[in-house]
């Protein structure tokens, strides 16, 4: 489509919109980086064809929509700040921020000088700038890496707590180029920019602790309570822009980061709203500013610009974190992976186009080039770390297992011999339960195990959720299984979440709505039938099929056996129904199956869990 034939903003919006969640929806199903999807995406319907100019099309609603995406962003970020989750990755964030990113500044204005060409000016601006790691660009990868907690906890709190922190060291930057070339009184010019910080984080703190004692007080009622944050965060934001540009970041961080920590009893929906805000927003930002870039100015970048990004990736970010964690106690692959991931990401480029035309307006020409080297910077870390993160955590023993491992809450006989024949199979199992007791067989078994509930603050902290891609709530009570079924849905995904049948399932009175509990595992087996079973000796066995041994001939030696799940090249898939499973060969079943039928037979060595 020819430039001049603009679209309406209407369908400017649901363009973006749809290919925004559309991108993320195909790299969920074709296992890519979402990221690196949703900049090419930007990049075809705009430099490219032409199909959509947000300047053209949007016009001059596009910064403003930009900046105000990326406040409830950092909101949301901030929401996800719980001083209480830090527990042992807090001495590495405070290294990070206090040593590592004055550190990555310096060693980033020194390549933008000496390797891109920019004066000292510029230099010393956009490297302040790049002391943000990009939250937009580090949840989608966190989430589709798997991490192990520590780093990813440490590596989401650098790029959340950095974020205005790499703005406001811009700001300062600026203001020492502005005094330089207006020839303004840098004392005044500073204590200027210190009170408008001050004031921000005083609107950050007041306006955060002012929705804590409304809730609190039941002064906002249930179903207002979203829009009123919504509200309240814009107004923050606009407040703290008003009073100076750039500030509003730190105020709507501080917010989010005062709300986290309060224990509000409806935190967990209102962070989880936000999540799925910030999803379509992180989206429609992406297609924003990729389908705006102009290909000729990004033509214009010659080998200095690539040479700065090598040097930025392979250099300045590993120096700046080794030097920040030398002495930290944390184990050198922790160290080597937050070293090595650095991605840049909304923030970067929408505070550098702000800069640029400031350093422009104030006489430092080469203030234009910030906008084309943050989007090279951008499109180059998301590219790398979107396909490299997954494999360089696996190479060092930092990232869940290649297959999906169940989490057991519920430390019975049936637990403890299901959990010992899918480890022999290979499927990671951890089995928890609230009684230290119960746990006794799993110990024995060298089950992995965790005493506690799952639910609380502490497994959020003492369990490394990433290595688990299913959940079985297999307690004997059945209203716990359907809360912890109910609260882990969001988290694990509701279509891996299973619990075992309630009593009384099929009575009106007593059924559920969709919304509660997971789905029934076990043919219609109830704790108290399995537990009876287990008494009676039956056992928990993986048999594999095969062209000699099919899925017929299994049920004929197995007449009576219970299927659980299946395993195939996917891992572990549990059950739900009373069909028989369609499995070729190669795959296993997984099932109880009766004394007498737990001997060898034909179709390869069977592995039996515990009684």
């Amino acid at each position: 489509m020819p430039h001049g034939s603009g679209l309406s903003p209407e369908i400017a919006f649901a363009l973006i919109g749809l290919l925004g969640v559309g991108s993320q929806w195909l790299a969920w199903r074709l296992q890519l980086p979402a990221i690196v999807l949703m900049l090419a995406t930007g990049l075809l319907i705009g430099p490219v064809t032409g199909v959509m100019v947000p300047a053209r099309d949007i016009g001059p609603l596009v910064s403003p929509l930009i900046s105000i995406a990326v406040a409830v962003i950092l909101f949301e970020g901030g929401l996800t700040l719980r001083l209480g989750g830090l527990s042992d990755a807090a001495a590495g964030v405070r290294r990070l921020v206090l040593i590592g990113a004055p550190l990555g500044w310096l060693l980033s204005a020194l390549s933008l000088h000496f390797i891109a060409g920019l004066g000292w000016e510029s230099s010393a601006v956009f490297g302040g700038i790049m002391i943000v790691t990009g939250p937009t660009v580090i949840a989608p990868l966190l989430r589709q890496a798997r991490l192990a907690r520590r780093p990813a906890v440490m590596l989401q709190w650098e790029a959340i707590v950095n974020d205005p922190i790499g703005a406001l060291a811009a700001l300062a930057a600026f203001k020492l180029a502005e005094v330089w070339h207006n020839d303004l009184q840098l004392s005044e010019s500073l204590l200027l920019m210190l009170v408008r910080v001050t004031l921000a984080a005083i609107i950050g703190w007041a306006a955060g602790k002012a929705i804590v004692l409304a809730f609190r007080r039941a002064l906002v009622p249930e179903y207002m309570k979203v829009p009123v944050l919504f509200v309240a965060v814009l107004a923050a934001f606009v407040l703290a822009e008003t009073i100076t540009h750039e500030t509003g970041l730190l105020t709507v961080t501080l917010m989010g980061l005062v709300i986290a920590n309060s224990d509000l009893p409806s935190f967990v929906e209102l962070r989880r709203f936000k999540e799925q805000a910030t999803i379509l927003l992180v989206s429609g930002v992406f297609i924003l500013l990729a389908a705006g870039m102009d290909l000729k100015t990004l033509a214009a970048l010659d080998w200095h610009a690539a040479a700065f990004i090598v040097v930025v990736i392979l250099v300045a970010r590993p120096l700046s974190v080794l030097a920040a964690l030398a002495g930290s106690g944390l184990p050198r692959n922790e160290r080597l992976l937050i070293a090595f991931t650095g991605p840049r990401g909304v923030v970067l480029v929408a505070v550098a186009g702000l800069f640029a035309e400031r350093l422009v307006r104030v006489g430092i020409e080469d203030g234009a080039r910030l906008v084309p080297l943050a989007f090279a910077l951008v499109v180059a870390t998301v590219v790398l770390h979107g396909f490299t993160l997954a494999p360089l955590a696996r190479a060092l023993g930092l990232a869940g297992h290649e297959a999906p491992g169940l989490m057991i809450a519920g430390g019975s006989r049936f637990a403890t011999a299901l959990g010992v024949a899918l480890k022999a199979a290979g499927i990671p199992v951890l089995v928890t339960d609230r009684n230290y007791t119960r746990l006794r067989s799993a110990r024995e078994a060298g089950l992995a195990n965790y005493y506690g509930d799952i639910l609380s603050e502490s497994a959020e902290h003492g369990v490394e959720m990433v290595s688990f891609g299913l959940l079985l709530a297999a307690t004997e009570n059945d209203a716990y299984n359907t809360l912890v079924a109910t609260d882990l849905a969001p988290e694990f995904g509701r279509e891996n979440v299973f619990q075992l049948k309630r009593a009384g399932e099929q009575s009106r009175r007593h059924a559920l709505p969709a919304s509660l509990g997971g789905q029934a595992v076990g043919q219609g087996e109830g704790f108290f039938d399995l537990d009876r079973k287990m008494a009676e000796g039956w056992e928990v066995k993986v048999t594999p099929i095969s062209e000699e041994f099919p899925v017929a001939e299994w049920r004929r030696t197995h007449p009576e056996a219970v299927v659980l799940g299946t395993i195939g090249s996917a891992g572990l898939r549990l059950r739900t129904d009373e069909a028989e499973p369609k499995v070729g060969p190669g795959a296993k079943i997984v099932a109880m199956v009766p004394p007498e039928a737990a001997g060898p037979h034909h179709g390869g060595a069977d592995i039996r869990g515990a009684g």
